[in-house]
């Protein structure tokens, strides 16, 4: 035990349970320096979008509050980490700096370019994992290489990984003697203000390590006995709406899949419904798997052939796609619910990126930047793989000629109208038999409801028998190509 503290790096693992990185400073009985580096290094299209800067914000202030609850303090810098943190070690002579690893292509370069610095003061950097259930290293092929296909990565994950318990937060901190000055959260600008549009993602969510928990835990016993069913349906509280969390790394995906084991273990309707979450935390993986082993994922499709797709260029459709004015009443209502509460169902969102790729021939890296900038969940790894899956351009990804149905889609997961009579209020009037195709709706009808197909509710900005005709047409050309 010295009085040379130990620095924790807090990044996408804004918690104090099961956080190896704090444990371990913890364990030492050295001071620890809790530190959170607002660092806008990254490439300047993936900054932080401007939802998940909403939810930093509340989640630092979360995490303060529960690191101030066992004495200890969290200080803020901006600028660039290697700059704060080497400034830091030496103010405050630190014996060493502990983080949890991360895994975007810049935050690879950015851990050996700080080992790098601190290694020239004497300062060891020490990375640990936690955001993930595996190093994406530790599982390949039989052939020795990366996995391109989800079922045998999945297969191989629960076969091979054992996944450890979660560790507990720890119960007190020793502070250093004397705290290095930091910055003040409101001054870093983060919420919006002039306007302030995140009245419905307050409404909507609780950030930080106890929202988290509180989260899941009534997702374990409310939902997860008929996730399978339902999950799936936008109309209902199926999911686990844990995604943010997951993010932020509020709540690791280690504590998330044992207590999903556990629920499974007390309840045996529930298993079923647990062993596809799990499969779900998979996906999470399976994405980070591919980004760390193709880092340009977010940019170039990870199939060549699409490199030379013939996509077209329209300001008109792509605004109309952003503002959810589609004339598409399932499409619309799932993009009105990301702008009002930076989420998106699951299913709402393959309809949506289907519809964005497959019916206006725009490019999924065009969704994938909307993505980006409005979900609180936005996480580089996942965003890039599930855009890409639905083009068509990615590993293991959806075959070309899937293309989704925008009516019957709504038909199917939202029969009676619900989802979109939520997001759609003009539309609520509607019966459940037309509201996914109001145009088809007869005129007593629509004038009953109230709704003026062009005026109080666009007309489809395009048919869709047409759109996945031309959709099928370019993707053949490519295989001509090819």
């Amino acid at each position: 035990m010295t009085d040379k503290p130990i620095i924790v790096w807090f990044r996408r693992d804004l918690r104090l349970g099961d956080n190896a990185a704090l444990s371990a400073a913890v364990e030492t009985g050295s001071p620890v320096l809790a530190v959170y580096i607002l660092d806008d290094a990254a490439p300047g299209s993936w900054r932080a979008g401007a939802a998940s800067r909403w939810w930093l914000h509340n989640s630092l202030e979360a995490l303060d509050r529960s690191i101030s609850a066992l004495g200890g303090s969290l200080v803020l810098r901006r600028g660039a980490s290697g700059d704060v943190l080497s400034a830091l070690a030496k103010e405050t002579k630190a014996e060493a700096v502990h983080c949890s690893r991360a895994y975007e292509p810049w935050a690879q370069r950015l851990e050996r370019e700080v080992r790098d610095r601190l290694d020239a003061q004497g300062v060891g950097l020490r990375r640990f994992a936690g955001t993930l259930l595996h190093e994406p290293e530790q599982l390949t092929t039989q052939a020795g290489g990366p996995f391109k296909v989800y079922t045998p990565f999945w297969r191989a994950l629960r076969s091979k990984v054992t996944v450890s318990k979660p560790l507990s937060a720890p119960t007190q901190l020793r502070a250093p003697a004397k705290l290095p000055k930091s910055e003040r959260l409101q001054s870093w600008g983060l919420l919006p203000e002039r306007p302030d549009w995140a009245g419905g993602m307050r409404d909507a969510w609780t950030p930080g390590e106890d929202g988290a928990r509180a989260r899941f835990l009534s997702f374990l016993g409310e939902a997860i006995a008929n996730y399978t069913d339902e999950r799936n349906r936008p109309d209902l509280e199926g999911t686990s709406r844990i995604s943010p969390h997951l993010a932020f790394g509020e709540i690791s995906p280690r504590q998330c899949w044992w207590a999903a084991e556990a629920a499974g273990a007390r309840e045996r309707k529930a298993a079923g419904g647990v062993e596809t979450y799990l499969k779900e935390l998979a996906w999470r993986e399976f994405s980070a798997h591919l980004l760390h082993h193709r880092p340009d994922l977010p940019e170039v499709p990870f199939r060549s052939e699409f490199s030379g797709f013939p996509w077209r260029k329209s300001a008109a459709h792509l605004k109309a796609w952003k503002k959810g004015v589609t004339g598409y009443p399932i499409v619309d209502a799932g993009m009105r619910e990301l702008w009002t509460t930076g989420w998106m169902h699951n299913r709402v969102r393959m309809i949506v990126a289907s519809f964005l790729i497959k019916h206006l021939l725009l490019p999924w890296q065009e969704g994938e930047a909307w993505f980006w900038d409005t979900l609180v969940d936005a996480d580089l790894a996942n965003n890039a793989a599930s855009w890409q899956w639905v083009a068509g351009s990615g590993a293991d990804a959806a075959p070309y000629f899937r293309i989704f149905n925008p009516v019957r889609q709504g038909e199917k997961f939202d029969p009676e109208g619900e989802y979109v009579r939520r997001w759609v209020p003009e539309l609520a009037g509607l019966p459940a038999s037309v509201i996914h195709q109001p145009w088809q709706a007869s005129a007593a009808v629509l004038e009953a409801a109230q709704v003026k197909i062009g005026s109080t509710y666009p007309a489809p900005i395009v048919a869709h028998a047409e759109a996945r005709a031309a959709a099928l047409g370019a993707f053949e050309a490519i295989k001509t190509q090819a």
